[in-house]
């Protein structure tokens, strides 16, 4: 089952739910998702002169990225082709019996600017700022402003408690994420890492 608004404002208020700072409920809680807003940090992926990228090699990846926070009140440009690494402004946590759906916000869809590549998904027991993947898929350079509503998030019910939440016990990699994160796909096991 889907959250509805009622259901959403139902779960925040008795606190098993929680998306702060939620500074204006009236335009951010949507009739079944919850609006996030665009976050000042920004991991920029640079053209680099390597053959490719190993996602077991945390150096190479470290080489091609490049941190950039944008000044208050001022835009970050996304231009067509560029891929980012951006982050909501709200922290989340997620309770063991629900699900959610990092989605783009049509109005920026329509502008050709896709907030998530593959990661839409916030399991359950997930807690932390959300790493958004920005992309301008269109032939125009789009301003993303920092405090902009950017993603909407919608909740799904489980059918029962997971078990095995996202969290330390799992040693979740990105548990806790304050601000964008890039891969660390090392740590998976088939990289020899540990999950």
């Amino acid at each position: 089952m889907i959250l509805s608004d009622a259901d959403i404002l139902r779960r925040l208020e008795a606190g098993d739910l929680v998306v702060e700072p939620l500074d204006d409920p009236e335009i951010q809680i949507q009739p079944a998702s919850v609006d996030l807003r665009l976050g000042e940090e920004f991991l920029e992926f640079q053209h680099a002169n390597i053959s490719c990228i190993h996602p077991d090699s945390e150096e190479e990846v470290a080489k091609y990225i490049e941190e950039t926070t944008v000044p208050n009140g001022d835009d970050y440009v996304l231009h067509p082709g560029d891929f980012v690494l951006g982050t909501t402004v709200e922290r989340v946590e997620i309770p063991p019996d629900l699900i959610a759906h990092v989605e783009g916000r049509s109005s920026l869809g329509r502008l050709a600017i896709v907030v998530h590549a593959t990661a839409g998904l916030c399991d359950p027991g997930y807690e932390g700022q959300i790493t958004l993947e920005l992309s301008n898929l269109g032939r125009a350079p789009v301003a993303l402003t920092p405090g902009m509503r950017i993603s909407q998030l919608t909740f799904t019910e489980l059918k029962s408690p997971a078990d095995r939440p996202y969290g330390s016990e799992r040693g979740s990699k990105y548990q806790g994420q304050s601000g964008p994160q890039a891969s660390r796909i090392q740590g998976d096991r088939e990289f020899g890492g540990e999950q």
